[in-house]
């Protein structure tokens, strides 16, 4: 008997789950998973508007878009835009200029931030690790002049800073719409994309951008709505979004592929 109760509490000792405790109460292997388990830091994005409204600002469609893929990657946001006047408000009825009227663009793009919204002057890059720029006709007229002075133009000079401190800093830019002409006036020899190259039929409206971003000295590359080109180099994400006359849901899956990439760069 007392062979076999030796041998039966050896077997016991064996299966138990205790037998390699670590002081603090778990097993090795208990303590890896626990380590493993931690989340990683959220990577915090700027998300820099040009007022609201595709004529005279931000296209809302585009900003709502970043918005929601940057939540489904656990991205954490802070909205900036400059507090400068806008180049003119457009009555969006009519795709006209509303005489006699003025508006802010710090102002406007509040109300895609539902208000919480931050100068643009106060951001650093330091801060943050990643930036990203929608389109709509406000990055072309109140963060740059390119809609008036194409090749020529002048970009805000809090936006250029911005540009430049991401940009010097390694920190992933995203740009999406028109507002790659931003990047390709300040960050001169990048890779970006508008989409196509020619108008096909209307698909593609705005096609003579890429010529406009050549002479701009930078390279185009044409893609889909639907994808993102990566510039691996200088961490530039630029996606074709309105620049294509197509079905909303394709804008909003091309302007995903730009925010994984965006994230996938920061490595957060």
């Amino acid at each position: 008997m007392a062979a076999v109760r030796a041998l039966v509490a050896s077997r016991l000792a064996a299966a138990s789950p205790f037998t390699s405790l670590s002081p603090g109460g778990r097993t090795p292997s208990q303590r890896a998973a626990l380590h493993l388990s931690v989340p990683r830091p959220a990577a915090r994005v700027a998300l820099v508007l040009s007022g609201c409204g595709v004529y005279d600002g931000t296209e809302i469609h585009e900003a709502s878009a970043i918005l929601v893929h940057l939540s489904r990657g656990g991205a954490e946001v802070q909205i900036f835009a400059p507090d400068v006047p806008q180049m003119h408000v457009i009555d969006h009825t009519k795709g006209q200029p509303s005489e006699g009227e003025s508006r802010n663009v710090l102002t406007e793009s509040a109300r895609i931030a539902r208000g919480k919204i931050t100068d643009l002057a106060n951001l650093s890059a330091a801060n943050y690790d990643a930036a990203i720029f929608p389109g709509g006709f406000g990055a072309a007229k109140n963060l740059s002049t390119f809609a008036v002075d194409g090749k020529d133009c002048k970009v805000n000079k809090e936006v250029e800073r911005v540009l430049k401190e991401f940009h010097q800093a390694g920190k992933p830019i995203g740009l999406c719409c028109i507002a790659p002409v931003l990047a390709a006036k300040v960050l001169r020899g990048i890779e970006v994309t508008v989409g196509h190259e020619q108008e096909e039929g209307g698909k593609w409206p705005y096609a003579g951008t890429a010529e406009a971003i050549k002479a701009l000295g930078a390279k185009h590359c044409v893609k889909e709505v639907v994808e993102a080109h990566v510039d691996q180099k200088n961490k530039v994400v630029t996606t074709p979004a309105f620049m294509c006359e197509t079905a909303l849901h394709y804008i909003h899956d091309g302007i995903g592929a730009m925010v994984r990439k965006v994230l996938e760069l920061t490595g957060k």
